[in-house]
């Protein structure tokens, strides 16, 4: 193989990289998680935008600021859990191998804080901190796909003051600015051709995106009110020096001689714009009805602009082919006593990939079921717990390279994430003061 093909080889290991970086396994439709530590983990997001029982509303419709009496304060805790196991099928290249890569994501936490002050019976202010956008994996260094990805991890944590005014008695609007802080790191192996151990690429940057939501809140009757939350886009623009490792000598000659041994690789990503509607309807003393539809652009976050920045450019455009999802939720709250309430719901996400090929970096969609309590302690304080678990079903990966494994290419992926399912334990602890 000349030099130039080993050149052409790293080129579009990297490319292949930046596009798994925001493929990285989801939850709900893409990556963006209703779960975040509070009762929506046990209400399966039921309610989302029209429940307005807490603090955490600044982050689902802060609208719903304007029903919270004096200052409040929630904290919410979670762990997943998750084993997106890859089986190999006899499509894969066998140079690869058929290592299956071990459990790529295990555990995982997450939370949030939530705080809100009425300032007069019509002005609410409040602040949220939560981390409701990206997840990571990580496969064992042998995996059959090492050359498509072995470290991928997209995170986004927002910070959210906002303000709400009740316009009327039945309608109140609300705005947060999103201050998101993202971070992302990739690591893929690179086919040396050569005997020996692999090399490897790594890319990470940190950086802020700015955004805003708007919510509203329309109290039909005493017992029944609509909520409407719309979430706009943030645009994170992650760039990366290309940081090459263990290459073998030809390789990193002609890296080097292209300028592209340190190259500057840009992407933009734009995490997608929402909007979600809910019905929250207390039907009787005992009993409360909660559901959702909602949207996602994950057609617009699809669209992975990469290039390579050096003193011989190489300009390429990966075109991710993600769709918009779409989501429903249905649920309940039944009173047990003064001190008690129980918590449940269902919801359905459709996939933000076409058909049942997904990438290597699994993104399941499908059914998610919640329970949980929430109790009444004083007063002043109250705690609630919940677990859900999602099913995402059998996801087909099949990933074509045009270039041979021997020839330094990536090889053919072929097989399945079996039986993907996800379970959420959640804790929150809530203040009035």
């Amino acid at each position: 193989m000349s030099i130039a093909k080993f050149g052409s080889s790293v080129i579009a290991v990297s490319i292949g990289a930046l596009a798994l970086t925001v493929a990285g396994p989801a939850r709900a439709g893409g990556l963006i998680l209703y779960e975040v530590g509070t009762a929506d983990v046990a209400l399966a997001s039921a309610g989302y935008s029209a429940r307005a029982q807490d603090a955490s509303t600044v982050l689902s419709n802060p609208a719903g600021m304007t029903l919270l009496d004096g200052k409040q304060v929630l904290l919410g805790t979670q762990m997943l859990y998750t084993d997106p196991s890859f089986s190999v099928d006899s499509g894969t290249s066998p140079e690869l191998g058929s290592t299956s890569g071990g459990n790529p994501i295990g555990f995982f936490p997450g939370g949030s804080g939530f705080y809100t002050q009425e300032i007069s019976p019509k002005l609410t202010v409040g602040f949220g901190l939560a981390g409701n956008f990206g997840v990571g994996l990580e496969y064992n260094d042998d995996w059959v796909g090492r050359y498509y990805v072995k470290k991928a991890a997209l995170l986004g944590v927002s910070l959210l003051p906002s303000i709400a005014y009740q316009v009327t008695d039945k309608l109140s609007l609300g705005v947060s600015l999103n201050a998101m802080y993202g971070m992302t790191e990739t690591k893929v192996a690179v086919n040396n051709i050569v005997a020996g151990p692999d090399g490897g690429l790594k890319l990470k940057d940190e950086e802020w995106g700015f955004g805003g939501n708007v919510g509203v809140l329309y109290q039909i009757s005493p017992a029944t009110r609509l909520g409407l939350t719309y979430t706009s886009q943030v645009d994170l623009d992650f760039s990366s020096n290309a940081e090459f490792s263990g290459l073998a000598p030809g390789l990193e000659a002609v890296l080097d001689s292209r300028g592209l041994l340190n190259a500057e690789i840009d992407l933009g990503i734009k995490v997608p714009q929402t909007v979600m509607a809910s019905v929250f309807s207390q039907i009787d003393p005992t009993w409360a009805l909660l559901a959702s539809v909602g949207w996602q652009d994950w057609s617009e976050f699809g669209r992975v602009d990469v290039s390579i920045e050096s003193n011989n450019p190489v300009s390429l455009t990966t075109d991710a082919p993600y769709q918009d999802t779409w989501h429903g939720a249905l649920g309940g709250q039944y009173r047990l006593s003064d001190a008690w309430l129980m918590n449940f719901g269902v919801a359905y996400d459709s996939a933000f990939q076409e058909g049942s090929t997904v990438s290597p970096a699994p993104p399941p969609a499908g059914w998610r079921f919640g329970v949980g309590a929430q109790q009444l302690v004083t007063k002043s304080f109250h705690w609630g717990a919940g677990a859900e678990y999602q099913w995402g079903g059998t996801l087909d990966v099949n990933n074509e390279s045009s270039v041979p494994v021997a020839n330094g290419g990536r090889g053919n992926l072929v097989g399945k994430f079996r039986d993907v399912q996800t379970l959420f334990v959640s804790a929150n602890f809530g203040w009035n003061f």
